[in-house]
């Protein structure tokens, strides 16, 4: 195996949304950046201008997100979230506060006992996030 990668698909109400919501999440992470974005063009069987394929890092962790404006009887779902294991403190409560914002709160920010300090978080493009910090 070469590689495996998370890969967001913006559809329905996210379609359109990828490259903000990239952008976004690389500015909340440390050590992110956009590795590439192509963008479908006039006469593809997209709207142009939106996102044919991105990759990026967050965390130096490579995802990829594409846009799709095709009827699907889905979207982003709790079912499947991305784990992030937080190194400090003071990074969980910076993460959570900032995903949540025009999201929800799964689980708040707490001490579950399988770890002192855990949230779920649906973040404003309906991707969901468990942040971990277990000293």
């Amino acid at each position: 195996m070469r590689a495996l990668n998370p890969f967001l698909m913006f559809c329905g109400e996210q379609h359109g949304k990828a490259e903000e919501a990239i952008r976004w999440y690389c500015s909340i992470f440390d050590q992110s950046s956009v590795v590439e974005i192509t963008y479908y063009g006039p006469g593809d069987s997209e709207p142009e201008g939106t996102v044919r394929v991105a990759v990026f890092e967050l965390g130096g962790h490579r995802l990829m997100a594409i846009d799709s404006a095709a009827p699907h009887a889905f979207t982003f779902t709790p079912a499947i979230s991305i784990w992030v294991e937080c190194s400090t403190r003071e990074e969980i409560d910076r993460l959570a506060a900032t995903l949540r914002q025009d999201g929800v709160m799964l689980m708040p920010l707490d001490d579950y006992g399988f770890s002192t300090a855990f949230a779920w978080v649906a973040d404003r493009y309906g991707v969901t996030w468990q942040l971990n910090f277990a000293a």
